[in-house]
């Protein structure tokens, strides 16, 4: 399987001027780890991830460091460190060096990728535009569409996760931004989370309705009730 195969879209994210404040309540209500950063022309310019927002509230400061690093830091580090942890928009805040991945990568080259370079997720690009994202969460939905001599997804697999999708977000009410779709061989299966049985139950329905389908395996999860309650109070 491949990136196109399991990332979610489309994607979470935020521009370089919004605020700190607006990005930690941000992963709050979408229960998500990190938005990438987009300029105007949706391209990738960084990555907040809760670590960055966590580094903030522990900051940097002199207190914190031991004296023989403070003999090798320079000003310029300094200064860096002090944007990072006193900043108050993305793009004070955010990874700079952003890793990228196209839509036709490998799942296994993209957990090596992870791994390597100790991150979470990877924003998938497409013409440098970003068009998904994958994390650890879609490597395992992957990972349990089949085993690995499952054959590879079909163009026809493709366009049945385009039609789903689409039919999700146009004809299911409620709340299904968290929800993805992994189609292999006709077999769907349903990941995510919502705030309401009937969602979860509509979603399959859907999916069920749509041409090409085979069997769907719905793996929807409800949200705990404090999280409904918050948001059903806001």
């Amino acid at each position: 399987m491949r990136a196109r195969d399991v990332m979610t879209s489309p994607v979470v994210s935020v521009g370089p001027e919004t605020t700190v404040k607006e990005i930690a309540k941000l992963l709050i209500e979408r229960r998500v780890s990190g938005v990438p950063v987009l300029d105007q022309g949706e391209r990738v310019v960084g990555i907040v991830s809760e670590g960055d927002l966590i580094r903030r509230v522990e900051g940097t400061d002199e207190r914190h460091r031991s004296w023989w690093l403070r003999l090798f830091s320079d000003a310029t580090t300094d200064a860096t460190e002090y944007v990072k942890t006193h900043g108050r928009r993305a793009a004070d805040v955010m990874t700079r060096d952003v890793v990228t991945v196209g839509e036709d990568m490998p799942l296994h080259e993209i957990a090596a990728l992870l791994e390597a370079r100790r991150i979470k997720r990877v924003p998938v690009v497409r013409d440098g535009r970003v068009v998904g994202i994958v994390s650890r969460a879609n490597l395992l939905h992957g990972l349990a569409a089949g085993p690995a001599d499952t054959p590879a997804p079909t163009a026809d697999d493709e366009a049945i996760r385009a039609r789903i999708l689409t039919r999700i977000r146009e004809e299911v009410r409620g709340m299904t931004q968290f929800v993805n779709v992994v189609v292999n061989q006709g077999v769907v299966d349903l990941w995510g989370t919502t705030d309401s049985p009937d969602v979860v139950q509509a979603v399959r329905v859907a999916a069920e309705n749509t041409p090409g389908v085979r069997e769907v395996r719905n793996h929807i999860g409800l949200l705990p009730p404090m999280v409904r309650a918050a948001m059903w109070a806001e």
